[in-house]
């Protein structure tokens, strides 16, 4: 039996003996505790948000979101702290060492409302993004001054298929002998109105291909007059916080020091980079679930002493399994950004495609248990489910996104069936397990889609480790067969994958991208088995397996496979932890930290 079950076996009996620690140990690795530290000192500064009379509350928030501007005392608020320091590299002056712990000081935002969590901060990562892996070293320094001044960058995307709003339409960069001439109009660019500087992907070539688009980095205040217009603010059903506007180019002269990297390399920088952003908005989502998560827990809990209405336990109770599962899966592939980012391409697709759609069930669940409480749209106790409904379809960029994954995961499905699955190596433990020093992460060293699946090869290891539990019985023996379960759906599907026609027409087969559905869930799964297997005892809830035994379940009846009935005591003690950091104020992500309320 391996240390981990151990710990796990030694957890069963503190929680079945009624000793469950209030928080976890501390084992966390410098970096961690110091964006721990941040994290805990923006909460601070942010106050209670169920104050009333907080101004940076969510009754302020939901307020500046009614009158459809943005919250600009909480956002001066953020100026102040420094936080643009988060998105600039620690080699150019900023905090940015892993895409973990960015998310971690990040969360104090999210928790509280997510479209200010994207109106000022993390579109500017997604715009810079492209400048750290490919800029030249003025283009770096200029641009982490001025993020690191309080400043904000825009991103503004090239049009795709299926598009929404914000990726309809893009801009024309024509060549010429000194830059390029920039034309074209944008109705829909989040911060357009008030950024220091906007990252364009333009359109630079003709011809459809991989070769098409260009990284234009523009400051405003230096292009001529007369060439550009910013456009009204656009009202947009989501994120209601007047983030959104447009620009129109017309003649407008581009040096060519502007261009970011080499000529034509768009699409690719877009593939690198963009798989940071699809692991961090569903990390960052998941903590703002988890208020809506706790919203409900106090609605059926109120005037009961702590104890629910009984009716409503099993639902609270899935869903906070779901938040763990989707945090496991976002931790991972964030993670394996530093560890391993020439692999983790179709992992952070998996990531976008998965959690978002987890979170849109999960947030349906919590509004029948709210009742009534729901509708109280401006209440500071009940109203961030009404606006996480509209803010998550924006973040996520709703069809829009879904297809951008799955225009990354289908393609991959019968090579990684041919090339890797129960064939790759498992990937380093470290990248399961909290306190592990892992490299920073670096966009210049991000990769795309290899045919290499490091995950499935951690499922097929942990199933092995767990072979041997049923002797153990109770929770450890149904973690055993859940493991075999999923490892047998993922022989079944490389079955499947291994029929797929080789020809792109295939790629669009509705009975093909289905396949990338089961295979994106069982990436899930693996996150969890892993997450479990790399706890080292610290936290006796976590280590102990109730938790991942009913996520992995919730997510095999997804998927439609035959699981095991959940054993007895497994719902009781997952409701027994949410109660207990509902009461303690900790959140219901894997860090189950102290909040500030």
């Amino acid at each position: 039996m391996t240390k981990e079950l151990i710990h796990a076996t030694m957890a069963i009996t503190e929680i079945t003996t009624g000793r469950v620690a209030a928080a976890p140990a501390d084992t966390r690795s410098d970096e961690e505790s110091a964006a721990l530290g941040r994290a805990e000192r923006l909460d601070a500064l942010l106050g209670d948000p169920h104050d009333p009379a907080n101004p940076h509350g969510l009754t302020a928030l939901i307020a500046a979101d009614g009158r459809r501007e943005p919250p600009a005392a909480t956002e001066q608020l953020l100026v102040e702290t420094g936080l643009g320091a988060e998105f600039v590299p620690a080699e150019f002056g900023g905090l940015l060492t892993r895409a973990d712990l960015l998310a971690t000081a990040l969360r104090p935002v999210f928790r509280r409302d997510v479209a200010l969590g994207f109106g000022y901060g993390i579109t500017s990562l997604f715009g810079t993004a492209a400048v750290w892996a490919a800029g030249t070293k003025e283009q770096r320094a200029d641009t982490a001054a001025l993020l690191l001044g309080g400043g904000r960058a825009s991103i503004v995307h090239h049009e795709v298929a299926h598009a929404n709003a914000i990726l309809r339409d893009e801009f024309t960069a024509t060549p010429g002998p000194v830059g390029y001439t920039l034309n074209g109009r944008k109705d829909v660019i989040m911060n357009a109105s008030r950024s220091g500087a906007y990252v364009v992907y333009a359109r630079t070539a003709p011809e459809r291909g991989p070769r098409s688009h260009s990284v234009l980095l523009l400051r405003p205040d230096e292009l001529p007059a007369g060439t550009v217009t910013k456009l009204p603010r656009v009202p947009t059903p989501g994120m209601r916080g007047g983030l959104f506007s447009g620009l129109e180019f017309t003649g407008c002269p581009v040096p060519s020091d502007a261009l970011v990297g080499r000529p034509g390399e768009g699409v690719a920088l877009a593939l690198r980079t963009f798989q940071v952003n699809r692991c961090l908005i569903p990390a960052l989502a998941v903590s703002a679930a988890g208020t809506v998560l706790h919203s409900a827990v106090r609605a059926v809990s109120a005037g009961r002493a702590g104890r629910t209405v009984r009716r409503w336990q099993k639902p609270l109770t899935g869903v906070f399994a779901d938040l763990l599962a989707c945090d496991s899966m976002a931790t991972v592939a964030l993670r394996s950004l530093s560890l391993l980012p020439e692999r983790t391409h179709v992992l952070a697709a998996a990531v976008k495609y998965v959690v978002p759609d987890l979170l849109r069930e999960d947030l349906e669940a919590l509004a029948s248990v709210l009742g009534s409480h729901g509708y109280e749209h401006g209440s500071p106790q009940y109203g961030s489910l009404d606006k996480l409904v509209r803010d998550l379809p924006v973040a996520g960029l709703g069809h829009a996104g879904t297809a951008a994954c799955q225009a990354v995961i289908v393609p991959q499905l019968r090579s990684l069936a041919e090339r890797s699955w129960f064939r790759a190596e498992e990937p380093p433990s470290e990248l399961f397990r909290r306190g592990s020093d892992l490299p920073a992460l670096d966009y210049r060293l991000l990769g795309i889609a290899n045919g290499d699946d490091f995950l499935s090869a951690s499922l097929i290891g942990s199933a092995a480790r767990l072979a041997g539990t049923r002797a153990v019985g109770g929770h450890m023996a149904a973690l055993g067969e859940l493991a075999e379960t999923f490892v047998n759906e993922l022989r079944g599907l490389r079955a499947q994958c291994l029929r797929i026609p080789q020809d792109r027409a295939a790629l669009t087969d509705p009975a093909v991208v289905v396949l990338g559905d089961r295979y994106a869930m069982i990436l899930a799964a693996a996150s969890v088995l892993g997450i479990w297997e790399g706890q080292d005892g610290s936290d006796p809830f976590l280590a102990d397996p109730a938790w991942a035994v009913l996520a992995l379940t919730r997510l095999g009846r997804r998927l439609g496979i035959a699981v095991p009935e959940l054993p007895d005591g497994v719902l009781d003690q997952v409701l027994k932890e949410l109660v207990g950091r509902y009461v303690a104020g900790r959140s219901c992500d894997l860090d189950g930290r102290r909040l500030v309320q």
